[in-house]
């Protein structure tokens, strides 16, 4: 991935989606070639030279200060994960990433595979493409529509993108489908030199019109916290809540593990499939 290029259109979707009267600009005359603000106009707020903006959003973002990203973060009204993934394109940047390499993925101990095994939630371990790389009894059932296909590691982008049935199984398919988008982007944002992780971004361009839109969208999420829905084909409707949490020993790896409210139908739902899965054990 061209990080100069990404640089570029990261900047430009994010002052595209602010209006000057958002930040206290007025609108000013003219015809505007984007919806949002001019490059000047972030130059003012950012408190740096139109010029220096302008070579900033080019590209040259390499050796730029921690403080002038902050002041450009701040003029684009960016949150937490935008703001992440600017900083994480300015790393990319430096001279000693410019290398597009196909790197051995990272290896996951022993001790996290008992840890997820021992979970009574559906729990999984993932990498930065959405590989997943380990997953527990209960996981593997819950997810058991994504591990039909026989190609491993299951990629779950891989599925919701390409495999029909995704969009029977997540029930609000359309906000999934963004939010894998959008982890995928970030962990490009991370490493756009990842060749395993451009391969997957080609092959899905390619062959998803959905994903080619969503990708041009430029948007980031940090996927710490929040709900999932899925419609399970055994035991119907499952609401659950999941936190997911960087393995600091396994660099680039995330776990992540599911819980349903107390007496919910999706709790009883859930039981029933660890039951069932029991059973057939």
């Amino acid at each position: 991935m061209d990080n100069r290029a990404e640089i570029r259109e990261f900047l430009t979707t994010r002052r595209a989606k602010i209006t000057p009267e958002q930040v206290g600009l007025p609108p000013g005359g003219g015809t505007r070639r984007v919806p949002g603000l001019r490059r000047e106009e972030v130059a003012v707020l950012a408190g740096v030279s139109t010029d220096w903006y302008v070579r900033l959003e080019k590209g040259h973002i390499d050796g730029v200060s921690d403080d002038v990203l902050d002041a450009v973060a701040r003029a684009l009204r960016l949150d937490d994960a935008e703001r992440l993934h600017l900083f994480n394109l300015a790393r990319a940047a430096k001279p000693q990433r410019a290398n597009r390499t196909r790197r051995n993925p990272p290896g996951l101990h022993p001790s996290v595979r008992r840890v997820i095994d021992s979970m009574s939630t559906p729990a999984f371990v993932r990498n930065g493409r959405l590989d997943v790389l380990a997953i527990n009894t209960l996981g593997r059932a819950l997810y058991s529509p994504i591990f039909e296909d026989p190609a491993r590691p299951a990629n779950m982008a891989r599925f919701c993108f390409l495999d029909p049935a995704s969009q029977i199984f997540y029930p609000g398919w359309a906000d999934v489908a963004r939010s894998t988008v959008a982890v995928l982007r970030a962990a490009a944002g991370r490493d756009p030199h990842d060749r395993e992780l451009t391969d997957l971004v080609g092959e899905l361009a390619t062959r998803s019109d959905v994903f080619r839109t969503e990708w041009a969208s430029h948007n980031v999420t940090l996927h710490q916290h929040g709900s999932k829905h899925f419609r399970h084909p055994l035991v119907g409707l499952i609401d659950v809540t999941f936190d997911s949490m960087p393995l600091p020993a396994d660099p680039g790896l995330t776990l992540t593990a599911y819980s349903t409210e107390p007496g919910s139908p999706s709790e009883e739902a859930l039981n029933l499939l660890a039951s069932w899965t029991a059973v057939r054990a």
